[in-house]
């Protein structure tokens, strides 16, 4: 077996951890037992660049069960968990290609790695394994049944990619099912985010100056945990209904020029680039916290940053404090990469068994279906996203009504009335 690991030894703290994992992802573990009973991917190979954590490991093990051969690279150098990484290969016999901290040229040929292990299904975390695969391995594409995409970043990309004509199979977009957006992006994101701040600050987030920039499903998570925890929260955005949204719930709303100038902490989370430029950066106080939690590091404009500064240091693990020519300090939080997951451990596993539940199932119904399917992104069938709430409702210990016959009858009608 391939891999490319850091730390081989480090397997049983990784096993440890990913066990822990598993027993907060109930619905993932009902799915895995159902797969290994009737072993829906029996033969298919499937390449997944996602983040190595523990929650992932525990999807590899459901896909592995499930008759797959499974191979994983990372989707983010400082996503990687080394320990997992390990516990993969040594315990699980899972391919991995990963290393906490590996530079651009190591990352990729990651993915190349991974890609010509097998790619019947693509599974990806911001479709870097898939624009590899359409940029060089063209004559591959035939070969594979279809993909699934977990991120905004991701889908979009394949969106563009699929506009424009080249898109070389369907992907199901797991990110746009209502099990993932509404809880992983807005309530995992959200603490996850906060997670990592604190971690890497130990800074009191309550009666800061909190500036989110986006008020997506993301953005909205993070305003609303800062928010909770006593901060001032401030939104800067381009669309006018999500900011109107975020004015109703109580939130600041202002130019990003005017918000840089009073905020003490700063998080990226729109998914586009150069949020935070040098114009912002001039601007802002002495000694404020910046960070990202979009998918890539494009969100704040780190070659600015180097611009205005006269000299860096790291002042705390995951901190790079930069000091302005002037004399102020800028505190950079993991690089510029994802902050929940480069100074935190990611997602709680209680909300990745949703998202990974997704992953699985998607999987699933590619095998059946794709064959049948045209070259563009679909949602996930919404049966299949119900079944998984109406799961993860059971796991919590929660029943809810059903609809009657009649009411069933009603809302399908259009002839009773008044």
């Amino acid at each position: 077996m391939n891999y490319d690991i850091a730390d081989k030894s480090l397997a049983n703290k990784g096993v440890k951890r990913i066990e822990w994992a598993s027993g907060f992802m109930p619905v993932l573990e009902s799915i895995n037992k159902k797969f290994e009973k009737e072993m829906p991917l029996k033969g298919v190979s499937i390449a997944a660049c996602l983040h190595v954590t523990t929650e992932t490991a525990n999807l590899m093990k459901t896909l592995k069960a499930g008759g797959a051969k499974v191979t994983l690279c990372a989707s983010n150098p400082l996503s990687t968990q080394d320990d997992v990484a390990a516990a993969l290969v040594k315990e699980f016999k899972i391919p991995v290609f990963a290393k906490h901290g590996a530079d651009r040229e190591t990352y990729y040929r990651h993915i190349e790695n991974t890609l010509e292990s097998g790619h019947d299904i693509t599974m990806d975390d911001g479709a870097d394994l898939v624009s590899t695969l359409h940029n060089q391995y063209k004559s591959e594409l035939d070969k594979v049944i279809g993909g699934t995409e977990e991120t905004t970043t991701g889908v979009i990309r394949l969106r563009a990619m699929a506009k424009d004509g080249v898109l070389g199979y369907p992907v199901i977009a797991v990110n746009d099912s209502m099990t993932k957006y509404l809880f992983d992006n807005r309530y995992g994101t959200g603490q996850s985010t906060i997670d990592g701040i604190l971690r890497a600050t130990n800074y009191l987030i309550s009666g800061s100056n909190f500036v989110v920039f986006g008020f997506g499903w993301c953005g909205k998570g993070v305003a609303k945990r800062a928010s909770g925890m006593g901060a001032r929260v401030i939104v800067v955005e381009t669309d006018p209904v999500r900011a109107l949204e975020a004015a109703m719930e109580g939130y600041d709303v202002m130019p990003k020029r005017k918000a840089a100038g009073i905020g003490n902490v700063f998080i990226t989370v729109t998914g586009d680039k150069w949020i935070i430029t040098e114009k912002e950066m001039k601007a802002m106080k002495d000694n404020v916290i910046i960070g990202n939690s979009g998918h890539f590091n494009v969100e704040i404009k780190l070659e600015d940053l180097e611009k205005i500064s006269k000299s860096k240091k790291t002042i705390r693990e995951n901190v790079t404090q930069y000091k302005l020519k002037g004399g102020r300090r800028i505190n950079l939080l993991g690089g510029g990469r994802l902050v929940n997951l480069s100074c935190a451990e990611g997602h709680p596993a209680v909300v990745m068994d949703m998202s990974f539940a997704n992953q699985a199932n998607a999987a699933v119904y590619l095998t059946r279906e794709a064959s049948q399917m045209d070259k563009k992104v679909y949602t996930l069938p919404s049966e299949i996203d119900r079944e998984i709430a109406r799961l993860k409702l059971k796991t919590m210990g929660i029943e809810i009504d059903v609809l009657t016959k009649e009411q069933k009858k009603y809302l399908s009608s259009w002839g009773e009335g008044t």
